[in-house]
């Protein structure tokens, strides 16, 4: 199973935490890589969010299926639930890792020498009201970790307004969260939109417009997208056959997931797994 293979940890390495409330913790990217080789291997977060503040150096990132390479100067933001890895250029990649149980914008920002230098400032800050806990110090830590997300939402708001095939960050509003808590929940059996439209006590109608109206897309694709997801994450992480896979996913024959991912993405889950060395 996928969860076998991609593992779901608080912070790397340590056992999930699902009652973690009022989390912030901020370490250096040096602290826990130098001691795995430079390398974070794919895996998972359920209720925690991430800021990385890359200052020197670079390396590449796992982000769902895809492989992204990145250098300093520069910002990652990883939300909850996204599998993710990490390989760092050895001895020569620092910066700071933000961990936290508040929610941010999905994207990675490239950043100028001033930006980061606010950034930086921030971080550094943050981590002295960690280490001395002094008399206020979780209300100084919430204060900068909140500075720290708005400069890096600003940041990725700008980057999207220049790009024409980017869609601005914007709030998803109270009932989009409650649906992809839902989705999270019941992707696996449940496709219908009319059961998420009851559990949310609307209609089918106003739930769709509510989300397009936050997201630019249907809530059938925030379904259909959450099952892709899964599917790609099995295929790249997992050796459980294609078949196991369709079953798992509440296809009733392994021929409809085929023709479902293909629609989706142009190709086959073969082809997929073959192309990442699967």
């Amino acid at each position: 199973m996928a969860t076998a293979a991609l593992p779901l940890f608080h912070l790397y390495g340590d056992p999930p935490d699902d009652q973690a409330f009022d989390f912030i913790h901020i370490e250096t990217i040096a602290s826990r890589s130098s001691i795995h080789d430079w390398t974070i291997r794919a895996h998972r977060h359920r209720n925690l969010f991430q800021i990385l503040l890359i200052q020197r150096g670079g390396g590449e990132m796992t982000f769902e299926a895809a492989t992204i390479a990145f250098d300093a100067p520069c910002a990652i933001l990883v939300p909850a639930t996204i599998a993710h890895g990490f390989r760092f250029r050895p001895a020569l990649t620092d910066g700071w890792v933000m961990t936290f149980t508040e929610d941010v914008a999905e994207a990675m920002v490239p950043l100028g020498e001033i930006e980061c230098g606010r950034l930086s400032n921030l971080a550094v800050q943050l981590h002295e009201e960690r280490f001395l806990a002094r008399a206020g110090f979780r209300i100084a830590m919430r204060g900068l970790l909140a500075l720290i997300a708005v400069e890096v939402a600003r940041l990725a708001a700008g980057r999207a307004r220049g790009s024409t095939e980017a869609i601005a960050l914007e709030p998803t509003g109270a009932t989009v969260d409650a649906l992809r808590k839902l989705v999270e929940e019941h992707f696996h059996k449940e496709r219908q939109l009319a059961f998420y439209a009851d559990k949310l006590a609307m209609t089918v109608d106003r739930l769709n417009d509510h989300v397009r109206r936050a997201t630019g897309v249907t809530a059938g694709h925030l379904i259909r997208q959450r099952v892709l997801t899964e599917a790609k994450r099995q295929l790249v992480f997992t050796s459980q056959p294609i078949h196991e896979i369709a079953y798992d996913l509440a296809f009733s024959d392994p021929s409809h997931f085929a023709r479902f991912f293909r629609k989706q993405t142009g190709t086959t889950p073969h082809e997929f797994r073959a192309a990442r060395g699967g």
